[in-house]
């Protein structure tokens, strides 16, 4: 060939055999996750064939891990964690903590050092959100209360193992492992770990404080423009460039530089306009990611060491199970709760193979253990369902027996009430919120504003984040004859007189005023009074000459308008 293709080689290979692997996996039932662990161990070193650029897929890899990662923060509820804190915290560390002693206690048992076994444990010790939010979805139960635990239990492990991530560089020495470049200069280790604490407080402050404050408003001013392609380039650019920025001026990963970027762009009126735009892209490099996985995977594991797997599945899909149940019932919730919580742990995911290849790059896990990990993995995602129908028919046995029932159900059900209570009302509140920042989508501003209607959804879309919300009293007097043409109102609820001379007209919801002075450019020749409680949306002058000009088809209408209160006038 005339040049070097060895990376879209690798892309081409990678997302090919994904995709057919993934619609396999599908077709069992499975999610697609297995199939592209599969397909990594197919272009793998250590399976026959082709074999894919492993430095190249690294790269690719690491470009996953932000998006994953960005796609983590950017759905972040901490209204969600704060309603479940009661059972989500204290369980969720706990269960960390007694699973990541039982992998340790099993590494040092097979001879292993203490930090082969803290990088095992912990990688074993936390679950996917990503298979969790699917089996919910499969069986309807996002929404449902313990659903929502199960969540909320897994944010908790997600942002333990953010601090994991942060952590284990600085301690790769002491644990064993290579030390971080830098770290023997550094002084001892509490300087060490005071340094890279300092470092993430510096870089959350200046995220967390600054980027509230600029992140969401520039991400308003690019959806203004009405392009897409600019649109999901600033989704993009923040989330790689806040991630990049955080690693070379701060020292920290780019995973939590990810998630950071995603937590503050959360609290954005276009979060979901930003998901939207960036899941393509966050699924095609989450597809490499766990393809360069697969890669690192040695097969033959399975074969040499049948035991270790066992008892790594064991400690995943019955350990974990049995511990988040137990603390569940311990903490005084019922036992279904017990039981969905049980069933989402019964699985690994992105972060453990995140944290071991951490370690394994400072060289405290082997190579064997990362295959360890691999291999839990993609048998405890394969048989997750089953995790769920067990739990489904322990419920149910336990519902059929009325002592069970009555110890286990019943007498638990005040805390899960109060539990439920809490949660409605953070979904009230949040909904509150966001009706106090609501913006017309492209049907309701149709549907109030007729005049939109030649527009196109996306074109509305735009109009309407174009908007400014203002309120109005009965008997306020919201535009005074002479006044500088500021902005055209159009009224969403209410009712308005428009005085001019002796003249009066009443305006109501899906009405406009105040275009005239704008398209003439002169002060303002009528009196517009608030008759009822109103609420306007207004566009100033230079959004509304901008609308104008980007849309010709609504020019029309606003002239004829004019023209109609212009007749109006000078009767």
């Amino acid at each position: 060939m005339p040049h070097d293709v060895t990376l879209i080689a690798t892309i081409a290979v990678g997302f090919v055999l994904a995709f057919v692997l993934g619609l396999v996996a599908n077709r069992l039932r499975l999610p697609p996750l297995v199939g592209y662990l599969v397909a990594g161990v197919l272009v793998g070193p250590n399976t026959p064939g082709f074999v894919a650029d492993a430095a190249l897929a690294a790269q690719l890899a690491e470009i996953g891990v932000i998006l994953l990662m960005f796609g983590v923060g950017l759905h972040f509820s901490l209204a969600d964690l704060m309603a479940v804190r009661r059972i989500a915290i204290p369980g969720a560390i706990g269960q960390i903590v007694l699973a990541s002693a039982i992998g340790v206690g099993m590494a040092m048992f097979w001879g292993w050092s203490f930090g082969s076994g803290l990088v095992l444990g912990l990688s074993l010790s936390v679950a996917s959100t990503v298979v969790l939010l699917k089996a919910l979805e499969e069986r309807n139960a996002v929404a449902s209360t313990n659903g929502r635990i199960a969540v909320g239990w897994l944010i908790v492990e997600d942002l333990a193992m953010v601090l994991a991530l942060v952590l284990l560089p600085a301690l790769a020495g002491v644990l064993g492992g290579k030390p971080d470049e830098g770290a023997a200069a550094a002084g001892p280790l509490w300087q060490q770990l005071l340094m890279t604490l300092l470092k993430v407080s510096a870089f959350g402050a200046v995220v967390l404080l600054v980027g509230p404050r600029v992140l969401p408003w520039l991400l308003k001013q690019v959806a203004r423009t009405g392009s897409r392609e600019l649109f999901t380039l600033a989704v993009l650019s923040m989330a790689i460039g806040i991630a990049f920025g955080s690693a070379a001026l701060f020292g920290v990963s780019f995973a939590l530089g990810a998630f950071f970027a995603g937590m503050v762009l959360n609290e954005s009126d276009l979060s979901h306009k930003a998901a939207a735009n960036s899941l393509p892209l966050q699924d095609a490099f989450a597809v490499l990611f766990f393809v360069s996985v697969g890669m690192l995977f040695d097969p033959m594991i399975l074969v040499r060491e049948p035991l270790l797997v066992a008892s790594v599945l064991l400690l995943v899909v019955i350990g974990k199970s049995l511990v988040a149940a137990a603390i569940v019932l311990l903490l005084g919730y019922p036992l279904s709760t017990a039981l969905t919580v049980s069933a989402a742990l019964a699985q690994i995911g992105e972060f453990s193979f995140i944290l071991a290849g951490i370690g394994l790059s400072y060289q405290l896990l082997p190579p064997e253990g990362y295959s360890l990990v691999l291999a839990a993995a993609l048998l405890s995602i394969t048989l997750n369902p089953l995790a769920f129908a067990a739990a489904n028919w322990l419920g149910r046995r336990a519902q059929a027996n009325p002592r069970l029932r009555r110890s286990l159900e019943t007498s638990r059900a005040p805390r899960f009430a109060a539990l439920e209570a809490e949660l409605d009302q953070a979904r009230e509140l949040a909904e509150q919120r966001a009706a106090a920042h609501h913006s017309f989508s492209p049907e309701e501003l149709v549907e109030r504003f007729p005049l939109f209607a030649e527009l196109s959804p996306e074109q509305r879309e735009v109009v309407a984040l174009h908007f400014h919300a203002q309120d109005a009293q009965p008997g306020e007097r919201v535009i005074r004859i002479g006044d500088p043409p500021d902005a055209v109102y159009f009224i969403s609820s209410g009712l308005v007189e428009v005085a001019v001379g002796d003249k009066r007209v009443r305006l109501q919801s899906g009405d406009f005023f105040g275009e005239m002075a704008l398209l003439g450019d002169r002060p303002r020749s009528a009196d517009v009074t608030a008759l009822d409680y109103c609420r306007f949306v207004t566009l100033n002058r230079r959004d509304f000459r901008e609308v104008l000009r980007r849309y010709p088809a609504i020019r029309g209408q606003f002239d004829e308008a004019a023209a109609r209160r212009g007749q109006m006038n000078q009767q």
